[in-house]
């Protein structure tokens, strides 16, 4: 019956207009309205429970559009780092939707969906090779979280990849009915080297997601009106501190954390549906 209930509920999605959607709501999200905006970031902040005592501008009418409250940065020290130096921290706060191991160049999606790392990966076999027999960690974003993203660890990225596709919801529900979901959806792909080896971060856009944006990087020079897989080397390669801001959602989604054999593994206690909190420890 659950499945029956989740199908119908997904449905819809398959009949939205997804990208003129998300440039609605872009636009919608951007506009300065003084006397408007501190009245929906107050009803918005009492409808989900955001919590605007951790952020850097505590007062509504601090923010000049809705978007400037969406993507709003932290008080300093609200999100303290693992104090173990080798740990792997948790790079945005939201929910574990799922963590372990890479199987057979396959990463779980619900019960009984998965989908390839290649495929996530916008094909790239290379990359996807060379993270086989490692582990993951996809972390959903909710409406309510802080939606800047951070490294994991000590990390330079080299190449990001931008991928366009679908935009469904990410939630759980969403999950468990769309095959290959992440694969599907449009992504931006960091990938780079970290201490252990290669990695990648992979941000999943979502319904309603307007745009992404990297850290040091002109992103939209990329993305544009792309319309089939883009890649690009960097010649000078972005360099992150673990805990540093690498890029943020406009809007809520999904970041997929994909690391190679020999890098830590996750902490025993973790487990799927785990509130996550940028910083937070998920390796020794």
């Amino acid at each position: 019956m659950k499945a029956v209930l989740d199908a119908l509920l997904v449905f819809p999605q398959r009949l939205l207009p997804q990208r003129a959607l998300g440039g609605l709501v872009g636009w919608l999200t951007r506009l300065r309205v003084p006397g408007l905006t501190p009245l929906v970031v107050r009803t918005f902040c009492r409808a989900y429970g955001v919590n605007l005592a951790e952020a850097a501008i505590q007062d509504p009418s601090g923010y000049p559009s809705f978007n400037d409250f969406f993507t709003r940065a932290l008080r300093p020290g609200v999100r303290p780092l693992p104090a173990a130096t080798s740990a792997i921290a948790s790079p945005a706060d939201g929910t574990l939707s799922q963590v372990g191991p890479i199987l057979d160049g396959q990463l779980l999606q619900a019960k009984g969906r998965s989908f390839a790392l290649a495929a996530l990966l916008g094909g790239d076999r290379a990359l996807a090779q060379k993270l086989a027999g490692g582990h993951y960690a996809v972390v959903y974003l909710s409406p309510r979280d802080y939606h800047r993203v951070h490294a994991a660890m000590d990390c330079k990225v080299s190449e990001i990849t931008f991928v366009p596709g679908t935009l469904y919801s990410v939630n759980d529900r969403t999950a468990r009915v769309i095959d290959q979901l992440y694969a599907r959806n449009e992504r931006v792909i960091l990938a780079g080297e970290c201490e252990w080896g290669p990695f990648a971060l992979v941000l999943v856009g979502a319904l309603l997601v307007s745009s992404m944006a990297v850290c040091g990087y002109n992103l939209h020079a990329l993305s544009g009106a792309a319309r089939t897989v883009r890649r690009q080397p960097l010649s000078a390669h972005l360099t992150y501190a673990r805990g540093a801001e690498m890029g943020r959602f406009n809007m809520g989604s999904t970041v997929v954390l994909l690391l190679p054999p020999g890098a830590p593994d996750w902490l025993a206690a973790l487990g799927q549906g785990e509130p996550l909190l940028m910083g937070q420890a998920l390796s020794l």
